[in-house]
């Protein structure tokens, strides 16, 4: 019997990286050499295990992230995509997206990659100033990123979204609109900016730990969103989710998805899941997992199941964070009217039945949706 889930998205997380940024506290595997068959291998007998072909419907969105899921290489990227096209059937107009470092961005591999299904490439530029790839121990140079854009689009791959990193600590003296204005120049038709955060157990939390580096202020933060969101909107981009752009027609479907609380499957180490009323997450370590797996036990790392009260929590964040707004309604006009006084929301229709996060508001967006939750909690 068909789970009440039905799931049409499923992410994939693909953990292996040629070193740990010193950003970075995902899930990773820092190898030298991939054990790509024993990973497919691994992600074959989990879909098999959630028993993914009755599990799913046809997917819309099927979403490679990691960790580096391009470190697979050619011949691996494939072969992970014919492992789940044999366990779940994909739409033919899924959408279907690679996360890729530059540095892996070959024409051989945008061609493999073409021809076995991904249509979208998410590629982690972070910056084009060599300095501060180098303080991120990113593996790539400014002009190999510029070099995989253009491999890209010759190769038939040019629905690609770039990623960059704002707010990095003053002492980098980062040229923040050149990163911008470069970006622009490169023409992608997607671009995600994420604000740095210092997390305790990587190599930047033990840097400002000890002193050696000091984080950025909150008000160089918010002075680089603005400046983003300003040279962004004015070249064409739709600023459609806190930290996305697009022009028209390239909105992520597979993030979109999340935002707006469907059920998702999690396949691979540390990915999350949803289905519709409890959330699950996998063993976070690859070795830990792949071996749950080698012995057919689930790998589930925990479960929680959403009270009545995270579910208002969550549609509420996830409704301010996009373009599209929240649904009000009419004793809570009252409510934001002082939101509204200060520029930090904007109707987002005629009627004044959604309300919108501005810019400025997208700043103050965990202080909105807790307050919002508050009144909706009662």
């Amino acid at each position: 019997m068909r789970s009440a889930a039905a799931y049409r998205h499923l992410y994939l997380h693909v953990p292996f990286c040629t070193r740990r940024c010193s950003y970075c506290d995902f899930s990773i595997s820092v190898r030298r050499d991939v054990p790509v068959q024993t990973f497919v291998s691994a992600v074959a007998a989990e879909l098999a295990l959630r028993d993914a072909s009755r599990q799913c419907d046809t997917l819309d969105t099927l979403y490679l992230g990691g960790g580096t899921p391009s470190r697979l290489g050619e011949d691996g990227v494939v072969a992970l995509l014919c492992a789940v096209r044999h366990a779940v059937h994909v739409a033919p107009d899924a959408e279907v997206t690679l996360e890729a470092n530059p540095e892996d961005i070959t024409p051989s591999a945008v061609r493999a990659w073409r021809e076995a299904g991904v249509t979208r490439l998410s590629i982690g530029i972070q910056s084009f100033d060599d300095r501060v790839l180098s303080w991120m121990h990113r593996a790539h140079d400014a002009a190999t990123a510029r070099r995989a854009i253009g491999i890209a689009r010759a190769g038939g791959l040019d629905a690609f979204s770039v990623d960059l990193i704002f707010a990095i600590p003053d002492a980098l003296s980062r040229d923040w609109q050149r990163d911008i204005d470069e970006t622009l120049a490169l023409d992608p038709n997607h671009v995600s900016l994420y604000g740095l955060t210092i997390e305790a157990h990587t190599p930047l939390g033990k840097w400002t730990a000890r002193g050696d580096v000091n984080e950025s202020p909150e008000e160089r933060y918010e002075e680089e969103f603005l400046a983003a969101h300003a040279s962004l909107v004015r070249s064409g981009f739709d600023h459609y989710e806190v930290s996305n752009f697009s022009k028209v027609g390239h909105r992520a479907r597979h993030n979109s998805a999340y935002w707006t609380g469907v059920p998702y499957l999690g396949i691979g180490p540390s990915a999350h899941g949803f289905d519709g009323n409890e959330r699950r997450w996998n063993i976070a370590a690859y070795a830990a997992w792949e071996r749950e797996l080698g012995q057919r036990q689930d790998p589930i790392g925990g479960a929680e199941l959403l009270s009545a009260e995270n579910r208002i929590a969550e549609s509420v964040y996830l409704g301010l964070r996009t373009r599209d707004g929240l649904s009000l309604t009419p004793d809570e006009h009252a409510h934001v009217l002082p939101w509204l006084n200060e520029g930090w929301v904007e109707w987002n229709d005629r009627d004044h039945l959604r309300v919108r996060c501005t810019p400025h508001g997208w700043l103050r967006l965990d202080s909105l949706a807790a307050s919002l939750t508050a009144i909706r909690s009662r």
